[in-house]
């Protein structure tokens, strides 16, 4: 079996909705589904294998028994599964944040830093998210106004429309807001450090910890780089590739390609429905999905094709060129 469906791994926190239950099928029974975790080898929130031999394992105990080749050769640098992919609903305001480089959460964190990317796959008609600063300001201002509660102030909010693709570097401060479905591939990391959190409280009644101290650290305190172009990617980096798959079943029926040795493929359905088949060998072996389906595909699989009127994002990782945020 070489193409692999996972199930998600589940994140409840207090300014989620219901969206990914009801609209994209995932099998969760509480009151509140923020996050489903679509592509992750965390140990509390895996990803289950759902077919074939391997159904019921994690995609952590595939890899371990299968051995890291199913991730490519371009993955041989990361010390650990390199990425992870989400799906996130905002009914309400996330809090503002921001990530550290590699540099700087190896030394204070003990793990890597967080570079991620923003997929709008759908959004309200007044949504927007903040994304950088309207302008430059000094350390101390932004020790100021996160005191005195005046940091909205200077932030840049952007309005948002399904399709929009926002790359976060390390150090750029961001928050989704309210009325926002995305899907986000990131660095495999969980550090966050929590800015401003519009003073609510968390389950336990107490308000979330706030982390300011590393954040005035590790935040550029600019206005954040909406123009970078990826063409023909949606983003691209030393840690991921995201592709738009897009079949209309009119002009564009199909799509073809090969899983090389060189990196695994994830394919996350963000609308629509089809099939997809791993056309090596006596090229009978065929997946149907739909919306919100999440695939594997390891490294070495072959040639493949998809068919079907579907829209989704195409992960891989590619080799290794270095970068000025690292």
């Amino acid at each position: 079996m070489s193409i692999l469906k996972l199930k998600p791994g589940f994140k409840d926190y207090l300014w989620g909705g219901h969206r990914l239950v009801e609209e994209f099928g995932k099998e969760f029974d509480g009151k509140v589904l923020a996050e489903s975790w679509e592509l992750s080898c965390y140990p509390d929130t895996p990803s289950t294998i759902a077919n074939g031999v391997h159904a019921g394992k994690t995609l952590r105990q595939y890899i371990e028994e299968e051995g890291k080749g199913v991730l490519g050769v371009n993955c041989e640098r990361f010390e650990d599964f390199p990425i992870l992919i989400k799906l996130i609903d905002a009914r309400e305001d996330l809090s503002i944040q921001v990530h550290p480089d590699n540099e700087y959460a190896l030394k204070n964190e003990g793990q890597y830093g967080k570079t991620e990317m923003w997929y709008v796959v759908d959004a309200g008609k007044d949504a927007f998210l903040y994304f950088g600063f309207r302008k430059k300001i000094s350390r101390e201002e932004f020790a100021e106004r996160i005191e005195k509660d005046t940091l909205l102030e200077v932030l840049e909010a952007v309005p948002v429309k399904r399709g929009d693709a926002f790359f976060i570097e390390p150090g750029t401060i961001h928050a989704i807001g309210k009325d926002i479905l995305l899907a986000e591939v990131q660095q495999n990391s969980n550090v966050t450090y929590r800015v401003y959190d519009y003073g609510r409280a968390g389950a336990d009644g107490k308000k979330r910890e706030l982390h300011i101290g590393k954040a005035l650290d590790v935040t550029k305190r600019g206005p954040a780089d909406r123009k970078r172009d990826f063409y023909p990617h949606v983003a691209d980096c030393d840690y991921f590739t995201v592709d738009k798959l897009h079949l209309d079943g009119d002009v564009m029926e199909e799509m073809q390609g090969c899983v090389s040795r060189a990196s695994f493929m994830s394919v996350l359905i963000l609308e629509g429905s089809g099939t997809i088949y791993n056309t090596s060998g006596d090229g009978k072996e065929k997946l149907e999905f739909r919306k919100g389906d999440s695939l594997f595909l390891p490294a070495g699989s072959g040639s493949y094709r998809i068919e079907g009127v579907c829209e989704g994002l195409i992960t891989t990782i590619r080799e290794k060129r270095g970068s000025s945020f690292e």
